[in-house]
């Protein structure tokens, strides 16, 4: 196991889904409900269609063509009826982050989803004002893998110069969040959660990390 040093850290970023919350058991709930209503097979059975740089949401247009507008509709109010009762955190996540804030780090998320799904669902896990800064899908100039996302995420909270492996991390379950880090000069850490299959030889700058706890552990022990 890494053992990470946050004495001179100074922000951490983190991705959402996936990362501080369990969304990927009421995402595919709902937006499989949806897809039988429009004659689709299941999501995971359409993966040859998407593309794995795009966001859950960018991706729509791909699988449902000119419905996506309606269907992304459909699917966000089936979603947000029905999150609560499904979603929850990680092991490890609350401690993780009472300790970054104990010491004084600012902690952002950084996620490529729809900010009226991430502000209704945020508040089932998590007191709002934990957070220093949350920045959504396209608000940036480009969304992540793009190192636009990480520098408006971490703008106002610490300068561009100053973003650093020792200063930045950026924590995320996956590619997607280790390339924005990079992007940046930031340290990725990779939280492989559920996918221990994970090819951890891609980047030498990537810290991994099986589950929260682990990495709670690396900190804080």
């Amino acid at each position: 196991m890494d053992k990470l040093d946050a004495g001179r850290l100074k922000a951490a970023v983190f991705d959402w889904d996936g990362t501080l919350a369990e969304t990927r058991t009421p995402r595919l709930w709902a937006v499989n409900r949806i897809m039988a209503k429009y004659g689709l097979p299941d999501w995971e059975s359409t993966r040859e269609k998407q593309n794995k740089l795009l966001s859950f949401m960018d991706n729509f247009p791909l699988v449902f063509g000119s419905r996506a507008e309606e269907a992304y509709r459909e699917y966000a109010e089936l979603y947000k009826a029905n999150v609560a009762r499904m979603i929850k955190t990680f092991p490890g996540v609350r401690e993780t982050l009472a300790f970054l804030r104990q010491k004084g780090v600012k902690i952002a998320i950084m996620t490529n989803k729809d900010r009226r799904l991430l502000e209704f669902e945020l508040p089932l896990l998590f007191d709002v004002s934990l957070f220093d800064r949350i920045v959504c899908g396209h608000e940036a100039a480009h969304d992540k893998p793009c190192g636009d996302h990480a520098r408006f995420a971490l703008k106002g909270l610490v300068a561009e110069s100053d973003i650093a492996p020792q200063s930045v991390w950026v924590v995320g379950d996956s590619v997607l969040d280790n390339m924005c880090a990079e992007a940046v000069g930031a340290l990725p850490v990779r939280i492989v959660g559920g996918c221990p299959e994970v090819d951890r030889t891609g980047s030498p700058d990537v810290i991994y990390f099986n589950d929260f706890e682990q990495f709670y552990r690396s900190l804080a022990g």
